[in-house]
């Protein structure tokens, strides 16, 4: 096993779509960084987005789940996690997601989100 990451969704919709301007960098950091990746549930339903508008989030769920990504557990801490986070990062809630993943495990994020990256790279959470 590799080392454990959180991944934000602009990582996991460039990696999907490969007309996205994210596309290629999101398969690096795939290939680069070894499964389990891990998406807070919001997240994941962030990605589903789409998938879901042409009946596909299941099919897409099982693929992202067959290379390795697995919901991050937070357990009962989790609303008052990101409540702290929020309030401290100003961040906006889907943002305070990946970034709670990223803390309660104690492990990097990939994220294209310049706002995101900053606070990550400021807590020593940035891949």
């Amino acid at each position: 096993m590799g080392r454990v990451i959180v991944v934000d969704a602009g990582v996991l919709i460039g990696l999907l779509d490969d007309r996205d301007a994210h596309h290629k960098s999101a398969v690096a950091i795939l290939e680069r960084e070894q499964p389990p990746y891990l998406v807070h549930s919001l997240t994941l339903a962030e990605v589903l987005v789409g998938p879901a508008k042409r009946n596909r989030e299941e099919e897409v769920w099982r693929d992202l789940r067959s290379i390795g990504v697995e919901v991050a557990d937070l357990g009962d801490g989790d609303s008052l996690t990101l409540a702290q986070l929020r309030a401290e990062h100003s961040l906006k809630m889907p943002d305070t997601c990946v970034l709670a993943a990223a803390v309660h495990h104690g492990v990097p994020l990939a994220t294209f989100d310049h706002r995101l990256a900053a606070v990550a790279r400021q807590r020593d959470l940035l891949l």
